[in-house]
Formats: C-alpha cells, sequence, structure tokens
C-alpha cells in the first residue's frame, strides 16, 4: 500500500540519524535544516525525493520536475516544515489544466504533514483506534456515547480502516477537510470511522458492527458525503446535526420574540434557518386600535439580522438567515430595497438572505402584464376573515379574488401595481444581489404530502429543504447527506441510497434539537433530505451532456425509487411516522403526491411503483419527506467531485482563500475534458430544464443556481456582438416555473471574460 511507504518516509525522516550517500549536489553536507524538534541536522535529499516520488505515485506528473523546483528555496537554516510548505506550494504552481494531476501532489504532500504532525503529538497514526477513542472521550473531544462499544468492538473497527483513502484528496479537499472538520490530533479515518459507529449506535446490539462498517466504508470512500453539521458536530458532546430549520412568526410579540430566541438557539448551534414573517402585519397598520401605527415586517427582520451576526455560531462565522414573505404583502417593495445603499440605514438589513414565497396566480399575471394587489394580513384577516399566509391554490385564488372585489369598500390598506414590473424589479434586486431567492409556494405545497397535517410556508436557507411548519408547535428541521455520483457505479446505487437513508433515519434519535418546536417536528414527521452532488462528473464519466435528459432522468428515477423503498422497508422494522394516516403516502400517492397512474406513463422501469404504492399502503412508510438536492458548494471540494447537480463553473481555475489561491477542477479533467460543460458559458435554459427532470424524482427541492453571462457572444457565437438581455433572464425564470422548478435559489452575473489569469466577477 501507498500508506506503508509513507510510514516509512515518516519514520525516516524522524530517525536521529543523519546518515545517508545522497546530500545536495555541491553541498560538502553545508546544508543544515530545523528539525521539529528544534535542533540542527544535515539535509538528505534522499528523503525529499522518497517523499516525492511518493507523492507522484500512479499521477501524471514528473516528480524530478517537483524536486528541481524545491532546490531552488532551500537555504541554511531552513526548518522540515517550511520545506514541506515549499513542497506543497511548488505543485500548486506546476498545477494548470494540462497537468491537473498535481493537484493531488499537493493534496498527499498537505496530508503527509498532518500524518507526521500528529506522529510527533501523540507518539502514533493509524493503529491503535481503541487507544484514541479513550483519550478522546477523557479529554471531552468525543462524545461518550462511543463507548457503547466495547474495547474488543473498537479493536474490530480498527481493522476496517483504510489509510489509503487519505489519499484520494486533491489540494483543496485536504484543506477544507483538516481545517473545517477534524479535531486536534484527529486523523481523517478515525472521524469517519468514530462517526459511522455513532450513526449504527442506534441499531440493535447484534447489528451495530455490521451497519457501522457499511456506514464507515460509504464514507471514508467518499460515495456518502455527510452534511457539515453532521460530519462536524456528531463525534462532540452535545453536537447539533440538522442542517435546516424553517419557522414561523405569528403577528404578536410573544411568538415574534420566541422565534427570534429559537433563531439565536439555531445559530449557536451552526445550522441554517428560515423565517417567515408573512403573518406580520405591514407598514401603515393599525396597533392597539391606533391607525397607521405599525413599522411592517422590516424592524423584524432587522431584528433577526442583528441576531444572525451576535450569536455568531461560536465565533466561526456570522448565523445564516434567509426571511420569507409573500409576494402579496404590502411590504414587498420596501423588503426589495432592504440591502440596498440608498434610503433609511435603520431599516436596512445586510445580513439576512431574503426570499420571495410567489404564488402561480402572480406568476400568471406576469406573463399576462396583469396587476397585482399589495395587501396588509391584518386587514384581511380582521374584516374578511382570510388568514391569506396559510392559504394556497385554488383556495388562496378564491381569497384573493374576493380580497380584490372589497377594494376600497372593505380594504383601506392596499397597493396595486403592475404584476410584471414588480417582477422586473425582482430581477433587478437579483442581478444585483444574486436575491431574492424565489420560492414557488403553490408547486411545493400540490406535492407536499402532509396537506391533511398543515402546509409549508417558505423554503429553508439552501432552498431544497421544507416541509409542514406551525407556529409555537413544529418548526421544520432536516438532516442531510448527499450520494457523491463521481464515486458511484449503477449496481452500487440501491445500496448506497438504503445506507443513505438509514443513517438519517438514525440521526434523527442521535441528534439533539436546540428547541422544542424542532424536536417535535423531528418526532412527528422525521423529514430527511437525501440529496446528490457529482452529476456533471456522472455525465463526463459517461460521455454525456445536459441534453442527455432521459439518461438523467433514469439515475434520479432510480435514486427517487430506492430511497423511498428504504423508507418504507424502514416504517417495516420501525413504524410509519406519525403523521402517516392521512397523508398523501398513505393514500397511494408517491413522491410529489402523484398518483401511480403517472409513474405509469412516465417511469423508464413503472412496474416497480405500482409494487411499491402497495407496499407503503401496507406497511407506511418511515419519513414524510425523504430526498432533498442540495448546493453542497464546500462540501464536494472535500468530495473531490462537482457540486449538487450543476454543471462545473470552469473545467479548470484558481480560487483565492486564505492559505492563496487555490486550484480547483473536476475528478476526470485528464481524459473528459470536452464533456464537461462550462457553466459559466452555458444557456441556463438548459440547467432549468435539467431541473425540472430531475424534480420530478425528488420529493422535496432542488438547489438551483442560475449563471447569467452577460458577455457579448456567449450565447450566440454567430452573433459576436449580442449579449443576454433583460428579456432572456425573464422568460428563464418563467421557464422555471413552467417546468416545475420549486425555487430558484441564487442567480449570479457573470460580469468579465478573462476567465485565464481573473477571477470572475460574479454576484455573490
Amino acid at each position: 500500500m501507498l500508506f506503508d511507504t509513507q510510514e516509512q518516509a515518516i519514520e525516516t525522516s524522524i530517525s536521529d540519524s543523519n546518515k545517508s550517500s545522497n546530500h545536495v549536489e555541491n553541498s560538502s553536507n553545508s546544508i543544515k535544516v530545523v528539525k521539529r524538534s528544534g535542533r540542527l541536522a544535515d539535509l538528505d535529499i534522499s528523503k525529499i525525493r522518497n517523499v516525492v516520488n511518493w507523492a507522484c505515485t500512479d499521477k501524471d506528473v514528473n516528480a524530478i520536475a517537483l524536486e528541481a523546483g524545491l532546490k531552488t528555496r532551500i537555504r541554511y537554516g531552513i526548518s522540515t516544515r517550511e520545506i514541506q510548505d515549499n513542497l506543497i506550494n511548488c505543485a500548486l504552481e506546476m498545477c494548470n489544466i494540462d497537468e491537473p494531476d498535481w493537484r493531488y501532489v499537493a493534496g498527499r504532500l498537505s496530508m503527509w504533514s498532518l500524518w507526521k504532525e500528529i506522529l510527533v503529538s501523540r507518539g502514533y497514526n493509524y493503529g491503535d483506534y481503541a487507544k484514541t477513542v479513550q483519550s478522546f472521550v477523557e479529554a471531552g473531544k468525543y462524545d461518550d456515547r462511543i463507548l457503547v462499544y466495547s474495547q474488543a468492538e473498537l479493536e474490530t473497527a480498527n481493522g476496517w480502516i483504510n489509510p489509503d483513502w487519505d489519499l484520494d484528496y486533491d489540494y483543496a479537499g485536504t484543506v477544507l477537510l483538516t481545517s473545517r472538520y477534524l479535531l486536534p490530533d484527529e486523523l481523517p479515518q478515525e472521524a469517519f470511522l468514530t462517526c459511522a459507529l455513532l450513526l449504527a449506535s442506534e441499531e440493535a446490539p447484534e447489528n451495530r458492527l455490521h451497519y457501522a462498517k457499511k456506514f464507515y466504508e460509504a464514507i471514508a470512500s467518499r460515495r456518502i458525503s455527510l452534511a457539515t453539521p453532521i460530519l462536524a458536530n456528531l463525534r462532540v458532546p452535545n453536537g447539533s446535526l440538522t442542517s435546516c430549520f424553517i419557522i414561523s412568526m405569528e403577528d404578536n410579540l410573544e411568538s415574534i420574540y420566541r422565534e427570534i430566541t429559537n433563531t439565536a438557539r439555531i445559530s449557536k448551534n451552526g445550522g441554517g434557518v428560515g423565517v417567515n414573517v408573512s403573518r406580520i402585519r405591514a407598514t401603515g397598520s393599525a396597533v392597539m386600535g391606533k391607525k397607521n401605527a405599525s413599522g411592517g415586517v422590516i424592524p423584524w427582520i432587522k431584528l433577526l439580522n442583528d441576531t444572525a451576526i451576535a450569536v455568531n455560531q461560536g465565533g466561526r462565522r456570522a448565523g445564516a438567515v434567509t426571511v420569507g414573505l409573500d409576494i402579496w404583502h404590502l411590504d414587498v417593495p420596501e423588503f426589495l430595497e432592504m440591502q440596498t445603499e440608498n434610503g433609511d440605514q435603520r431599516r436596512k438589513a445586510y445580513d439576512v438572505f431574503p426570499q420571495l414565497v410567489i404564488t402561480d396566480e402572480f406568476m400568471r399575471r406576469v406573463k399576462n402584464k396583469q396587476s397585482w394587489t399589495l395587501v396588509d394580513p391584518l386587514e384581511v384577516r380582521e374584516k374578511l376573515g382570510y388568514d391569506l399566509p396559510l392559504m394556497w391554490g385554488e383556495e388562496f385564488e378564491k381569497a384573493y379574488q374576493d380580497i380584490e372585489a372589497n377594494l376600497d369598500t372593505v380594504i383601506k390598506l392596499y397597493k396595486q401595481v403592475n404584476a410584471r414590473e414588480l417582477f422586473k424589479h425582482i430581477m433587478r434586486s437579483q442581478v444585483e444581489t444574486g436575491m431574492p431567492y424565489l420560492w414557488f409556494k403553490d408547486t411545493v405545497n400540490k406535492a407536499n404530502p402532509n396537506k391533511h397535517d398543515g402546509y409549508i410556508p417558505q423554503g429553508n436557507l439552501c432552498q431544497e429543504s421544507y416541509s409542514n411548519v406551525t407556529s409555537g408547535q413544529y418548526a421544520h428541521c432536516c438532516n442531510l447527506v448527499s450520494l457523491n455520483l463521481a464515486n458511484l457505479e449503477q449496481q452500487e446505487l440501491e445500496e448506497v441510497c438504503t445506507l443513505a437513508v438509514r443513517i438519517l433515519d438514525n440521526t434523527i434519535d442521535i441528534t439533539n434539537p436546540p428547541f422544542t418546536d424542532a424536536k417535535n417536528h423531528n418526532n412527528r414527521y422525521r423529514t430527511i433530505g437525501v440529496g446528490a452532488m457529482g452529476l456533471a462528473d456522472w455525465l463526463a464519466k459517461r460521455e454525456l451532456r445536459y441534453n442527455n435528459l432521459q439518461e438523467i432522468s433514469n439515475l434520479f428515477e432510480d435514486m427517487g425509487f430506492y430511497c423511498t423503498q428504504a423508507s418504507m422497508k424502514l416504517a417495516q422494522e420501525r413504524g410509519a411516522f406519525d403523521a402517516y394516516e392521512g397523508s398523501d403516502w398513505s393514500k397511494g400517492l408517491l413522491i410529489g403526491s402523484r398518483p401511480v397512474e403517472w409513474y405509469k406513463a412516465n417511469a423508464y422501469s413503472p412496474e416497480r411503483w405500482q409494487i411499491l404504492a402497495d407496499d407503503i399502503q401496507k406497511y407506511g412508510i418511515r419519513n414524510s419527506h425523504i430526498t432533498a438536492i442540495a448546493p453542497n458548494t464546500s462540501s464536494s471540494l472535500v468530495q473531490g467531485c462537482t457540486a449538487s447537480i450543476l454543471p462545473v463553473y470552469s473545467r479548470f481555475f484558481y480560487d483565492k482563500w486564505a492559505k492563496g489561491t487555490v486550484p480547483i477542477a473536476p475528478p476526470y479533467i485528464n481524459d473528459k475534458v470536452w464533456f464537461y460543460q462550462e457553466n459559466k458559458n452555458l444557456d441556463q435554459t438548459m440547467v432549468v430544464k435539467t431541473t425540472g427532470v430531475i424534480q420530478q424524482w425528488i420529493d422535496t427541492g432542488i438547489s438551483m443556481e442560475l449563471l447569467f453571462n452577460l458577455n457579448e457572444g456567449v450565447y450566440y457565437p454567430s452573433e459576436p456582438e449580442r449579449a443576454l438581455k433583460a428579456k432572456d433572464i425573464f422568460d428563464t425564470l418563467i421557464m422555471a416555473w413552467e417546468e416545475g422548478c420549486k425555487a430558484v435559489y441564487y442567480v449570479r452575473i457573470v460580469q468579465k471574460d478573462n476567465f485565464k489569469d481573473e477571477c470572475t466577477a460574479c454576484a455573490n
């Protein structure tokens, strides 16, 4: 194994012996290096050569070039740590689209440094996992729930560790893994194994090791990616594992401040939260009988904004809050201006992420250039009895028409605008800031299997996860993993989907929700989100492109089926989610709350869907929502694949990090380069169509980003002076709604056309 060579290199590099017959040419042993112990020793180039050759093994690079590049940087008194850093920098500098494998060499050298530091720090590397567990528990680093396993079981688990998997990371992946996820003195495979053991701790004692091994192998071989809260927090005492939350404010002080406190609790534990404010009365509404006294939603949003800054996840980063407002709310125009520089700064909120909750009726009026009425929810509720935020579909449309029929006579506080002009205002904000997100309320709620038990008010922070929310009772919360399609073969998909569902269902019982409403939601709905990343790699590997919609549909049909089937089988074993009776699942409806007949007409393998529907009606289903595709922007770098289902931004580019510029490239760039379609040049209608096809098989949502290149000739090679127009962006956003996409996440804009040497300027 490569690891054996590395162990020998480490042993050689920390040996007290300085004997070597191969010193730097013409040095006469005059160059001294500073060891980590602080003492001077003769430089031995053979040790460096061994490490260089090891790092370059099975990669398409010239090891001699790396060694030669290092020699110009060696000086008297250089430390061994500096030598290692210089090797890494040399490898990074040689990395380009023609020799992309240097990023893996830099990753191995960075991992080698980690191995060596831990060897020096604690006296051993891999090989004594039970000892690591015991010392970490005693030091308060590991949750003592790991001690449910005996010494003998931990020693058995030690035998599963495969250190060679540490060598699969490129430099970006290694840096993110070590800086963001590993604990002090912890090795990568120890982190993955501990997560796997804890995830399996909910299994029956006789099955724990069986599932722990399967979980470990899927996680460590990068076929399943744990969401950041799980990978970062599962091992530590009292860690919260939930990625996504949604809460809703009622129109009273008690509810508002309760949900602000809940936002703080979520932020403290590193979760992202969506806060719906649509029920709060509008600016100019009455307060305690006094007309024109309300300041509207903006002051409360500002409090959420400041809470996100103040409760900064233990100093790691500001909290992440998306605030949702229904498109009919009277405060929508000011909501769209709350992040601009002009105006009253006391009514600005620059650190939240705005989203608009869009109804089908509004989109139809946008298309038809009709008027749209903005109203105050309090006045509508008090005078006409309609609680608009809770309504969607035909019920909303009938109520809205009645409201418009009573303007001036009953409803006094309103404003009428042109729907298309309002949509253009939204687009201008998206071009400038990337937001607001657009969340299609009717599309989502039609597909909600729990209509019998409530409604979904808005999307989560990344627009892929949502379920019923009841203020003061149920707060949406969801745990996430993603399948790494770059590393999966077709024959593995069923097993990996089954493992992913089991991992997340176990996570529900392991996690510590930060407040009662979240715990209640977990118990009632057991919402999970199995996602996917690396679709661009999956396509390139098979020499397919984003217009191969049938192949993409078949892939996600399989994923949707296997995940749903796995949840049904868990229900056989553990019981259905509490709100199952009366749900669309219980009525024989499947993903998207569609009847079996739809699957018989649209699935490539229709027979199995009828069997699945029958089984769900017989046994129930364990999780009310099962699949959701997150953006995975950072975790995909750790996984060594492209993010989510999106095309790769660029086939090769350098990203600017705190540690300098870091090369980014997809895994199959060497031999499949031309099958990677670059998103910066790709017509975004293709992204929308692809997302729409995938959404058919995903029961929650997809974080769909759109990237519009404003440079001339990009989309129209035959017309070099033609650039994208506002109408083109407008048509694409309308298409997203028409194609059944549930949300539009960020809208990003490319403003420069120098991709070789400069970072492209994108909104956000």
